[in-house]
């Protein structure tokens, strides 16, 4: 952000967040639609059974770490690829 005024740095960030908030949103109603398609089946109540409770606990824990894992792999790779271009290897 060198080079640009405080009023567009201001922007900047603002587009950023509102750009970020809107990634989290699809990544949790994929989240939400996802579990809920796998998980909720019953609609002769308006409380979700001991079931459903526990698939989608399952279901949302499940996914949490497929993201942890997924985010620690992706950096492990993005170091290695830094450390690669560094010693000039292609």
């Amino acid at each position: 952000m060198d080079g640009l005024t405080n009023s567009e740095q201001q922007i900047l960030a603002d587009r950023i967040q509102k750009r970020q908030m809107k990634q989290f949103m699809g990544i949790f109603g994929n989240l939400v639609d996802s579990c809920f398609t796998s998980c909720v089946d019953d609609f002769q109540s308006k409380a979700l059974s001991g079931r459903e409770t526990g698939c989608l606990s399952r279901c949302v824990s499940k996914w949490m770490a497929t993201n942890e894992r997924m985010g620690e792999r992706f950096a492990e790779l993005n170091a290695a690829e830094m450390e690669r271009q560094q010693r000039g290897g292609r």
